[in-house]
């Protein structure tokens, strides 16, 4: 039997910290920032609970910017 999870693949140096992804996660597994900035001084988002991602790809989608990828892997249980 397998199961779907995700990986989230955020383009930092393209991310404005608008946190649409953060709120759109069912999962909690998007925040921005807290210490650090990208080369345009936005706090970026990045994944802070990758294992527990999906893979809906709802961040992608609400992402204003494109900054977002989500790859689906299917794990072996």
């Amino acid at each position: 039997m397998s199961k779907i999870k995700g990986a989230i693949v955020v383009d930092v140096d393209r991310c404005k910290g608008c946190s649409l992804c953060v709120v759109a996660c069912p999962e909690g597994v998007i925040a921005l920032a807290q210490k650090n900035v990208n080369v345009h001084g936005y706090r970026y988002a990045e994944p802070i609970h990758p294992d527990d991602c999906i893979g809906c790809a709802i961040c992608g989608m609400v992402c204003p910017d494109g900054c977002i990828s989500v790859y689906k892997k299917r794990m072996e249980v």
